[in-house]
């Protein structure tokens, strides 16, 4: 268990998004993954409200899971890994600005060193939200949160199939103007489009969401200027697709499936560190 203080969690997150390098703030699901993303060297790590809700049997996107349920995890990642950590708040939780910045002040009482915003609605049959309620959200956040943890206004358009770069580099400019630190679109289809968002929002850092499947270079998405790099549900779905593999040879009578260079008592050492 760590005893960095809060603040000072805070304010070495902010200097990660001030670096000249991009990092990778990979996304965790419980405690051991993230003390292992802590011994594998990583600054700070992300929540991941998709995983984090599969974890309990439930999907992410439609308010399945509840602020404070989410709130004991990000803190649970927090105490564990003593590294500052970044949670995925889906929309704010709540129905107003009001109730955002409450889920903001919430965070910081809990030790989080960020927060990241959605524009959606929790509805699928209407998934983004209006454009001045959005915004609206992002400036409640912003206000509630400023100097005391990074605010991530994201727009989750190309997420759910919207592929309207306007709309998205509309949506991030006024989240950036109403008060959030980072700007984030998850699965924008390229680095022109990756780079025109850097371009509409600078100086402000933003966060570009990475897959196995995409192509780009750690190198070229640095050159193009990106800041910071997450990576969502991966980290889960790996683990989860060693277990599948490991699974259908045990089924088979493979009673060695299940070998591993990580032992349980390599976890253990890692806890009580």
């Amino acid at each position: 268990m760590s005893d960095v203080p809060a603040q000072a969690r805070y304010e070495q997150f902010v200097d990660l998004h001030r670096g000249p390098d991009t990092f990778i703030m990979p996304n965790a699901w419980d405690g051991p993954s993230a003390l292992l993303f802590k011994e594998a060297g990583f600054k700070s790590i992300a929540t991941s409200s998709a995983a984090f809700a599969a974890t309990l049997g439930r999907l992410d996107g439609i308010h399945a899971i509840g602020r404070d349920t989410h709130l004991d995890h990000a803190a649970l990642l927090t105490s564990v890994s003593g590294l500052p950590i970044n949670g995925d708040f889906e929309d704010g939780y709540g129905e107003t600005p009001e109730d955002v910045a409450a889920t903001v002040d919430a965070a910081i009482a809990r030790g989080l060193a960020g927060i990241g915003i959605e524009d959606t609605t929790g509805d699928p049959s209407n998934p983004i939200r209006q454009f001045d309620d959005a915004v609206r959200r992002i400036e409640a956040a912003g206000a509630a949160g400023r100097g005391r943890i990074v605010v991530t206004g994201r727009t989750d358009n190309f997420l759910w199939g919207i592929s309207d770069i306007d709309d998205t580099i509309r949506r991030l400019t006024a989240f950036a103007e109403a008060g959030a630190d980072v700007l984030y679109a998850p699965s924008l289809p390229d680095l022109a489009s990756i780079s025109a968002v850097i371009k509409a929002v600078a100086p402000k850092p933003v966060n570009v969401l990475v897959s196995p499947k995409d192509t780009a270079t750690l190198a070229e998405l640095q050159t193009i200027g990106v800041r910071r790099i997450s990576l969502g549900v991966d980290p889960y779905t790996h683990a989860l697709g060693a277990t599948q593999a490991a699974a259908a040879k045990l089924a088979a009578g493979d009673l060695t499936a299940l070998a591993s260079d990580l032992t349980f008592g390599h976890i253990i050492d890692l806890i009580k560190a």
